[in-house]
């Protein structure tokens, strides 16, 4: 195991976070969260855990200044599904508070000497051109420029890639960061309008009644790839120990439509339903998928657990929390997702 380092953890209540903040302790780490809740699903592990606004610059150098971190981990953002950052109506909002986020955690970082910082990037940055065809052969890291990613969360993340990049370049900070494609599993947001594809399709099938009918966001033909969070947490960890200072994917690059995603779903409980498509509905680019070619150049490590897996846990992970709360907040919770 290496060293006990003191670690801070930009939105350890969230999903990835909480997930991250688990290895650290496993690890031995000091491990300090920061969000504007505690996770949702379990107890946090943090040693210490405040409930703070990171969009605020004066109250985000205190946290940084109560402690000499070693690393920053930065997942605090301002996300969700299809729903919610193609819609156009929350864009203000999520550039706004996931910008200010990244300004103050980088400035900070520089100002308190941490060491190095990860940040957690996104598939959205990658353009638009690139993703018009359903059969996506993987996205290289190199083709994020010419820019022109398809939604304002997309640009966010871009900039602020740069922003990490700059600083890095001008001071002692070292920068990790990875472009996550579609991370699902368990304790991951399954309902409410920020869920992602996989978590809104399992609950979608756990409700509905065999021989039913499922309301489908857009034809279903749009394609994604999906990697469960466990290896999602094996790759940020191994990036984060490398000496690669580049953005790199983490993702699967196995490739399914919507479509298949609510049959492979539907197999679990041997359900069967009619498909209604939902035209009108945001549904994203037409296809994206991960080209893992660099991640195992650079770490030698590649995701290799089919989806199938990820999915069987996840869906009765759900489907347990759908049992303890009764049902869905509402009907219009129950909606499919992809970003």
């Amino acid at each position: 195991m290496s060293a006990k380092k003191k670690v801070l953890v930009c939105g350890a209540g969230g999903f990835i976070g909480s997930h991250v903040s688990k290895r650290l302790k496993s690890e031995g780490h000091h491990v300090v969260g920061v969000d504007l809740k505690p996770p949702s699903f379990s107890e946090t592990v943090a040693d210490e855990f405040y409930l703070q606004d990171l969009t605020q610059f004066t109250e985000t150098l205190e946290l940084f200044r109560r402690d000499a971190f070693d690393e920053v981990f930065q997942f605090a953002a301002d996300m969700g599904g299809a729903g919610y950052i193609n819609t156009g109506e929350h864009d203000d909002e999520v550039v706004w508070n996931s910008m200010a986020i990244n300004l103050n955690v980088v400035k900070s970082c520089v100002l308190t000497g941490v060491k190095r910082v990860f940040y957690a990037s996104s598939a959205c940055v990658y353009p638009e051109h690139d993703q018009l065809e359903e059969f996506n052969p993987g996205l290289k890291e190199e083709l994020a420029y010419p820019a022109d990613p398809d939604s304002e969360y997309g640009w966010e993340k871009l900039f602020s890639e740069r922003l990490y990049a700059t600083f890095a370049r001008k001071n002692s900070l070292e920068v990790r960061i990875a472009r996550f494609h579609n991370i699902f599993g368990e304790e991951g947001t399954w309902d409410g309008g920020k869920e992602k594809a996989p978590a809104a399709v399992c609950r979608k099938v756990a409700l509905v009644e065999d021989g039913g009918v499922m309301a489908v966001w857009g034809d279903g033909k749009q394609t994604r790839s999906f990697l469960h969070i466990t290896e999602a947490v094996e790759g940020i960890f191994r990036l984060m120990r490398s000496d690669h200072d580049q953005p790199l994917n983490i993702g699967s690059d196995q490739l399914i439509s919507i479509n298949e995603l609510y049959d492979l779903v539907a197999e679990f409980d041997g359900k069967q339903f009619t498909k209604e498509h939902d035209l009108s509905a945001p549904q994203g680019v037409r296809g994206r998928n991960s080209d893992n070619t660099l991640v195992e150049s650079v770490l030698g490590w590649r995701p290799s657990k089919p989806l199938h897996e990820g999915l069987k846990t996840t869906y009765e992970w759900i489907k347990e929390q759908i049992l303890e709360r009764g049902n869905c907040e509402s009907e219009e919770t129950c909606v499919s997702q992809a970003d």
